[in-house]
């Protein structure tokens, strides 16, 4: 089989299953796409689906973000995890009002340039968006492609610039049809070719499939562990952080100590939060900080430390 049957073979399975998703409707704007694929990193879809709507119709475009404070960006964010991601679009949404007039740009390398906007996302808002060809590879479309062509059990942990080429001439030649192909393999590798238990008995990649020819091989090398959370550096940063979110005003630390009974990693996980940028201290002069808050809030009008 050529590698464009491959490609048609994904789009004819996606065009029947495709799961029914807002930032896949034809009227979505760049912005939104990019506010998706941001929030759908390492974060379920029945998670990001609230989220992201709440988002646009706060921030609809970047204007309305950047006109906001980053304190409010991460508020917003609420519990989605990786709260950064937050503070990068406000950065992004600032940048593309002050270089691009308010507008995601086309241009790939213009679009790698933005804040927080790494080789998958800018390949993701090119495809999805402007219907651009270019290979979008995530951890889904990695582990179809081992599968269906190398027959590997797995890519490995991270994406090389091999993964980018071996999904590139998978893709049909003209762009829009090459860039709903990226979001068939993306689909594929999500609901079909998942890690643990494939639906080999649903893929159109079946008859194909490199792996299941040579007998479902077993992965190479020692096996990732699922990601813990509790009593986790993370899990203390996600308890701060919701203290701050939910005050009115500046936090006193003596509210934050309560929060997490080990001290020592309760002063880690804020100072992680300090020098990521989504926390500062609010101490006047040089005195040591009397309280805490949200990264760049205004607190005109609001109440005063210990409030909240």
């Amino acid at each position: 089989m050529g590698d464009v049957s491959f490609a048609d073979a994904a789009i004819d399975w996606f065009d029947h299953n495709a799961r029914d998703l807002p930032w896949r409707e034809p009227a979505t704007s760049p912005w939104a796409i990019l506010v998706s694929e941001v929030m759908l990193h390492q974060t379920p879809v029945v998670r990001v689906l609230p989220a992201w709507l709440a988002w646009l119709d706060r921030w609809p475009d970047p204007a309305a973000l950047a006109a906001d404070s980053p304190a409010e960006a991460i508020r917003m964010w609420n519990r989605l995890g990786y709260p950064r991601r937050a503070l990068r679009l406000h950065e992004c949404a600032t940048v593309l009002v002050h270089r691009h007039d308010g507008r995601l740009p086309t241009d790939l390398d213009e679009l790698l340039a933005l804040p927080g906007v790494g080789t998958y996302t800018a390949r993701a808002v090119a495809a999805f968006a402007y219907g651009q060809r270019h290979p979008v590879v995530d951890t889904n479309v990695r582990r179809l492609v081992a599968r269906a062509i190398d027959g590997a059990a797995d890519a490995g942990p991270a994406t090389r610039p091999a993964d980018l080429v071996a999904t590139a001439a998978l893709l049909p030649v003209e762009p829009v049809r090459a860039a709903r192909a990226s979001a068939a393999f993306m689909e594929l590798g999500a609901l079909v070719c998942v890690a643990r238990t494939p639906r080999c008995g649903a893929c159109p990649m079946a008859r194909r499939c490199a792996w299941r020819a040579a007998g479902r091989p077993a992965p190479v090398g020692p096996s990732r562990r699922p990601q813990q959370y509790a009593g986790t550096d993370r899990q203390v940063r996600g308890l701060l952080l919701a203290v701050l979110r939910d005050a009115t005003g500046p936090v006193p630390p003596q509210r934050l100590d309560v929060v997490w009974p080990d001290a020592l990693q309760r002063r880690r996980a804020l100072a992680s939060l300090i020098e990521d940028g989504l926390v500062e201290p609010v101490a006047p002069d040089d005195t040591p900080p009397t309280a805490y808050a949200l990264a760049g809030q205004d607190w005109t009008g609001l109440g005063q430390a210990g409030a909240g």
